[in-house]
Protein backbone atom coordinates (compact mmCIF):
# COMPACT_ATOMS: atom_id res chain seq x y z
CA UNK A 1 0.00 0.00 0.00
CA UNK A 2 1.26 3.46 -0.87
CA UNK A 3 0.28 6.87 0.49
CA UNK A 4 1.68 10.34 -0.01
CA UNK A 5 2.45 12.14 3.28
CA UNK A 6 1.98 15.87 2.82
CA UNK A 7 3.55 18.74 4.71
CA UNK A 8 2.06 21.73 6.56
CA UNK A 9 2.61 25.39 7.20
CA UNK A 10 2.02 27.26 10.44
CA UNK A 11 -0.21 30.30 10.19
CA UNK A 12 1.11 32.09 13.25
CA UNK A 13 2.91 30.37 16.12
CA UNK A 14 3.03 31.50 19.76
CA UNK A 15 4.96 29.82 22.57
CA UNK A 16 2.79 30.47 25.59
CA UNK A 17 4.49 28.58 28.43
CA UNK A 18 6.94 25.93 29.61
CA UNK A 19 5.36 22.70 30.85
CA UNK A 20 6.35 20.54 33.80
CA UNK A 21 6.98 17.64 31.39
CA UNK A 22 9.69 19.62 29.58
CA UNK A 23 7.59 20.46 26.54
CA UNK A 24 6.19 23.88 25.70
CA UNK A 25 2.60 24.99 25.37
CA UNK A 26 1.91 26.67 22.07
CA UNK A 27 -0.82 28.03 19.86
CA UNK A 28 -0.78 27.79 16.08
CA UNK A 29 -2.94 27.21 13.05
CA UNK A 30 -1.86 24.19 11.00
CA UNK A 31 -2.68 24.25 7.30
CA UNK A 32 -2.03 21.18 5.09
CA UNK A 33 0.06 21.71 1.97
CA UNK A 34 0.12 19.48 -1.16
CA UNK A 35 3.88 18.93 -1.25
CA UNK A 36 4.39 15.26 -0.51
CA UNK A 37 6.75 12.40 0.16
CA UNK A 38 5.80 8.84 -0.85
CA UNK A 39 5.56 5.96 1.60
CA UNK A 40 4.99 2.35 0.55
CA UNK A 41 4.49 -0.51 3.03
CA UNK A 42 4.20 -4.15 2.00
CA UNK A 43 4.28 -7.39 4.02
CA UNK A 44 7.38 -9.49 3.45
CA UNK A 45 9.39 -12.23 5.13
CA UNK A 46 11.70 -9.89 7.07
CA UNK A 47 11.60 -6.28 8.26
CA UNK A 48 13.28 -3.74 5.99
CA UNK A 49 13.29 0.05 5.78
CA UNK A 50 14.73 1.77 2.69
CA UNK A 51 14.76 5.34 1.45
CA UNK A 52 15.34 7.36 -1.71
CA UNK A 53 15.20 11.01 -2.70
CA UNK A 54 16.63 13.49 -0.22
CA UNK A 55 19.27 11.99 2.05
CA UNK A 56 18.02 11.23 5.56
CA UNK A 57 20.60 11.69 8.28
CA UNK A 58 20.77 9.70 11.49
CA UNK A 59 19.96 6.19 12.64
CA UNK A 60 17.23 4.60 10.46
CA UNK A 61 15.87 2.87 13.57
CA UNK A 62 14.91 6.31 14.90
CA UNK A 63 12.95 7.26 11.79
CA UNK A 64 9.33 7.92 12.72
CA UNK A 65 8.10 5.39 10.18
CA UNK A 66 10.07 2.67 11.95
CA UNK A 67 8.97 3.99 15.34
CA UNK A 68 5.35 3.83 14.19
CA UNK A 69 5.81 0.15 13.32
CA UNK A 70 7.50 -0.60 16.64
CA UNK A 71 4.79 1.29 18.55
CA UNK A 72 1.92 -0.63 16.99
CA UNK A 73 3.77 -3.93 17.23
CA UNK A 74 3.65 -3.68 21.02
CA UNK A 75 -0.16 -3.87 20.85
CA UNK A 76 -0.80 -5.84 17.64
CA UNK A 77 0.66 -8.92 16.02
CA UNK A 78 2.07 -7.14 12.97
CA UNK A 79 3.96 -9.22 10.39
CA UNK A 80 7.37 -8.14 9.05
CA UNK A 81 7.12 -5.43 6.41
CA UNK A 82 9.16 -3.63 3.80
CA UNK A 83 8.82 0.13 4.15
CA UNK A 84 10.15 2.42 1.44
CA UNK A 85 10.15 6.18 1.98
CA UNK A 86 10.87 8.58 -0.87
CA UNK A 87 11.74 12.00 0.58
CA UNK A 88 10.92 15.22 -1.26
CA UNK A 89 10.03 17.41 1.75
CA UNK A 90 13.18 18.96 3.26
CA UNK A 91 14.01 17.93 6.81
CA UNK A 92 14.46 20.35 9.69
CA UNK A 93 12.63 22.92 7.60
CA UNK A 94 9.51 23.70 9.64
CA UNK A 95 7.26 21.77 7.24
CA UNK A 96 6.57 18.75 9.45
CA UNK A 97 7.68 16.21 6.87
CA UNK A 98 9.03 13.71 9.38
CA UNK A 99 5.92 14.02 11.55
CA UNK A 100 3.76 13.44 8.49
CA UNK A 101 5.73 10.31 7.59
CA UNK A 102 5.16 8.85 11.05
CA UNK A 103 1.45 9.66 11.08
CA UNK A 104 0.89 8.27 7.59
CA UNK A 105 2.71 5.07 8.57
CA UNK A 106 0.13 4.63 11.34
CA UNK A 107 -2.67 5.21 8.84
CA UNK A 108 -1.25 2.66 6.41
CA UNK A 109 -0.77 0.00 9.09
CA UNK A 110 -4.31 0.58 10.33
CA UNK A 111 -5.74 0.10 6.85
CA UNK A 112 -3.38 -2.59 5.59
CA UNK A 113 -3.80 -4.89 8.59
CA UNK A 114 -7.41 -4.04 9.52
CA UNK A 115 -6.50 -2.81 13.00
CA UNK A 116 -9.85 -0.95 13.24
CA UNK A 117 -8.32 1.99 15.10
CA UNK A 118 -10.58 5.04 15.26
CA UNK A 119 -9.29 8.57 14.70
CA UNK A 120 -8.80 9.41 18.38
CA UNK A 121 -6.89 6.17 18.92
CA UNK A 122 -4.63 7.03 15.98
CA UNK A 123 -4.12 10.51 17.41
CA UNK A 124 -3.09 8.98 20.76
CA UNK A 125 -0.53 6.77 19.03
CA UNK A 126 0.68 9.69 16.89
CA UNK A 127 1.32 11.84 19.96
CA UNK A 128 3.74 9.18 21.19
CA UNK A 129 5.75 9.80 18.00
CA UNK A 130 5.85 13.60 18.22
CA UNK A 131 3.87 16.73 19.01
CA UNK A 132 3.10 17.57 15.35
CA UNK A 133 2.10 14.04 14.38
CA UNK A 134 -1.55 14.13 15.53
CA UNK A 135 -2.30 16.95 13.08
CA UNK A 136 -1.50 14.72 10.12
CA UNK A 137 -4.07 12.17 11.28
CA UNK A 138 -6.73 14.91 11.02
CA UNK A 139 -5.00 16.68 8.10
CA UNK A 140 -7.45 19.57 7.75
CA UNK A 141 -6.95 23.20 8.88
CA UNK A 142 -6.82 23.19 12.67
CA UNK A 143 -6.26 25.55 15.55
CA UNK A 144 -3.73 23.68 17.71
CA UNK A 145 -2.79 24.22 21.34
CA UNK A 146 -1.22 22.34 24.24
CA UNK A 147 1.88 20.67 22.81
CA UNK A 148 0.20 21.01 19.43
CA UNK A 149 -1.84 17.85 19.91
CA UNK A 150 -5.06 19.60 20.99
CA UNK A 151 -6.77 20.18 17.67
CA UNK A 152 -9.87 22.16 16.77
CA UNK A 153 -10.65 21.74 13.05
CA UNK A 154 -12.26 24.75 11.42
CA UNK A 155 -13.15 25.98 7.96
CA UNK A 156 -10.35 27.84 6.22
CA UNK A 157 -9.53 27.89 2.52
CA UNK A 158 -6.63 29.58 0.76
CA UNK A 159 -7.78 28.28 -2.61
CA UNK A 160 -7.65 31.75 -4.19
CA UNK A 161 -3.89 31.98 -3.68
CA UNK A 162 -0.64 30.61 -4.98
CA UNK A 163 1.44 29.22 -2.15
CA UNK A 164 5.15 29.67 -2.74
CA UNK A 165 7.61 27.72 -0.56
CA UNK A 166 11.28 28.66 -0.38
CA UNK A 167 13.81 26.80 1.73
CA UNK A 168 17.36 28.20 1.90
CA UNK A 169 18.89 24.90 2.99
CA UNK A 170 19.51 26.12 6.54
CA UNK A 171 18.85 23.53 9.25
CA UNK A 172 17.51 25.35 12.32
CA UNK A 173 17.84 23.34 15.53
CA UNK A 174 14.44 23.13 17.20
CA UNK A 175 16.09 23.01 20.63
CA UNK A 176 18.08 26.17 19.83
CA UNK A 177 14.96 27.90 18.49
CA UNK A 178 13.02 27.20 21.69
CA UNK A 179 15.97 28.45 23.76
CA UNK A 180 15.60 31.86 22.10
CA UNK A 181 11.98 32.29 23.18
CA UNK A 182 10.61 33.77 26.39
CA UNK A 183 7.12 32.23 26.59
CA UNK A 184 4.22 34.62 27.10
CA UNK A 185 0.44 34.53 26.61
CA UNK A 186 -0.69 35.20 23.06
CA UNK A 187 -1.90 38.76 22.57
CA UNK A 188 -4.57 37.75 20.03
CA UNK A 189 -6.48 34.61 19.10
CA UNK A 190 -4.89 33.14 15.98
CA UNK A 191 -8.04 31.41 14.79
CA UNK A 192 -9.80 34.79 14.73
CA UNK A 193 -6.97 36.48 12.85
CA UNK A 194 -6.87 33.87 10.08
CA UNK A 195 -10.60 34.33 9.50
CA UNK A 196 -9.82 37.86 8.33
CA UNK A 197 -8.80 38.52 4.70
CA UNK A 198 -5.22 37.38 4.03
CA UNK A 199 -4.28 40.95 3.06
CA UNK A 200 -4.88 41.94 6.73
CA UNK A 201 -2.62 39.28 8.25
CA UNK A 202 0.64 41.22 7.95
CA UNK A 203 1.58 42.68 11.33
CA UNK A 204 -1.07 40.61 13.12
CA UNK A 205 -0.24 36.99 12.34
CA UNK A 206 3.18 36.36 13.89
CA UNK A 207 5.55 33.44 14.45
CA UNK A 208 7.54 33.80 17.69
CA UNK A 209 10.48 31.94 16.16
CA UNK A 210 10.77 34.29 13.20
CA UNK A 211 12.63 37.16 14.90
CA UNK A 212 15.46 35.11 16.46
CA UNK A 213 15.86 32.94 13.34
CA UNK A 214 15.98 35.97 11.05
CA UNK A 215 18.53 37.61 13.34
CA UNK A 216 20.84 34.59 13.19
CA UNK A 217 20.08 33.67 9.57
CA UNK A 218 19.46 36.92 7.62
CA UNK A 219 18.68 34.96 4.44
CA UNK A 220 15.35 33.96 5.97
CA UNK A 221 14.43 37.64 6.39
CA UNK A 222 15.57 38.32 2.82
CA UNK A 223 13.15 35.69 1.53
CA UNK A 224 10.23 37.17 3.47
CA UNK A 225 11.04 40.64 2.12
CA UNK A 226 11.41 39.24 -1.40
CA UNK A 227 7.94 37.69 -1.33
CA UNK A 228 6.40 40.98 -0.22
CA UNK A 229 8.31 42.79 -2.99
CA UNK A 230 6.82 40.28 -5.45
CA UNK A 231 3.31 41.24 -4.34
CA UNK A 232 2.57 38.61 -1.69
CA UNK A 233 -0.43 39.44 0.48
CA UNK A 234 1.30 37.60 3.33
CA UNK A 235 4.72 36.03 3.89
CA UNK A 236 6.22 34.36 6.94
CA UNK A 237 8.48 31.62 8.22
CA UNK A 238 6.82 28.31 9.08
CA UNK A 239 7.46 26.38 12.28
CA UNK A 240 10.90 26.89 13.77
CA UNK A 241 12.28 27.49 10.27
CA UNK A 242 13.87 27.88 7.92
CA UNK A 243 11.23 27.51 5.18
CA UNK A 244 9.49 30.73 4.18
CA UNK A 245 6.12 30.81 2.46
CA UNK A 246 4.32 33.51 0.54
CA UNK A 247 0.66 33.78 -0.40
CA UNK A 248 0.39 35.48 -3.78
CA UNK A 249 -2.74 36.30 -5.77
CA UNK A 250 -3.03 34.01 -8.81
CA UNK A 251 -2.52 36.78 -11.38
CA UNK A 252 1.05 37.37 -10.19
CA UNK A 253 3.91 35.36 -11.64
CA UNK A 254 6.04 33.93 -8.84
CA UNK A 255 9.73 33.54 -9.64
CA UNK A 256 12.65 32.49 -7.41
CA UNK A 257 14.94 35.18 -6.04
CA UNK A 258 17.92 35.82 -8.32
CA UNK A 259 21.39 34.70 -7.24
CA UNK A 260 20.08 32.37 -4.54
CA UNK A 261 20.69 28.63 -4.73
CA UNK A 262 17.65 27.44 -2.77
CA UNK A 263 17.26 23.90 -1.50
CA UNK A 264 13.54 24.08 -2.30
CA UNK A 265 11.42 26.45 -4.36
CA UNK A 266 7.86 25.36 -5.13
CA UNK A 267 4.82 27.19 -6.41
CA UNK A 268 1.69 25.30 -5.38
CA UNK A 269 -1.98 25.85 -6.16
CA UNK A 270 -4.16 25.57 -3.07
Amino acid sequence: MIKFPNCKINLGLHITGKRDDGYHNLETVFYPVPLTDALEILPQSHFEFTTSGLAIQGDPAKNLCVKAYDLLKTDFDLPPVHMHLHKAIPMGAGLGGGSSNGAFALLIFNELFDLCLQQQQLIDYALQLGSDCPFFVVNTPCFAFGRGEMLEPFTLSLSGYQLVLANPGIHVSTAWAFSQIVPSPASAHLAEIVQQPVSQWKGQLCNDFEEPVCKSYPLVKELIDYFYAQGAHYAAMTGSGSTVFGLLPPELSASPPPALNLALYKVLAL
